[in-house]
């Protein structure tokens, strides 16, 4: 099962690109869904970019700005953007298809990052997971967000916007 979910949760990017065609042929987008969904994938988005801005990836396990709120601010943001995306492509058998791959990527990657954490710095982990670690004051850095690389992401909700507006006129 461990074997499972590491390999789940490496694949989840490439397997997203690949649902993600699929569920652009099943799109039939509006413009008040894509509007309304377009918000919502925003909301999404600024969550991952605060969470980059804070994260020391590899380094520390991270605990200020959205990581006092939740352990994984990044999925999170995912997650809000990928149901901020089901509702823009305004389609039962898209949100079917996100919620499903949310759930099962999402679960796999958080399981699979949070051994990965707890055999990488001991105690250390499982303490910030019980909240029984003290929140680092640690202020937002554009740069660091930049070098988790998170404009990669931003680019990707601006692309699949702009395809989805496409198909809305197609």
């Amino acid at each position: 099962m461990a074997e499972l979910t590491r390999r789940l949760a490496k694949l989840r990017v490439p397997l997203g690109y690949a649902l993600g065609v699929v569920a652009l042929w099943f799109a039939a987008p509006t413009p008040r869904s894509l509007a309304m969904g377009a918000a919502i994938a925003a909301i999404g988005e600024a969550l991952r970019i605060w969470a980059a801005g804070h994260l020391e990836k590899g380094r520390e396990v991270t605990s200020s700005g959205p990581y006092r709120l939740t352990r994984h601010p990044l999925y999170a943001g995912s997650v809000i953007m990928g149901l901020g995306l089901a509702v823009a492509a305004h389609s039962v058998p898209v949100a079917i298809l996100v919620l499903a791959y949310l759930a099962i990527t999402i679960t796999a990657a958080i399981r699979s990052e949070e051994a990965h954490l707890t055999d990488k710095f001991g105690g250390e982990y499982p303490a910030y997971r019980d909240g029984r670690a003290a929140p680092a004051a640690r202020g937002f850095s554009l740069e660091r967000a930049m070098r988790n690389r998170e404009y990669r992401a931003l680019a990707g909700l601006v692309a699949v916007l702009l395809v989805l507006a496409a198909r809305m006129y197609l």
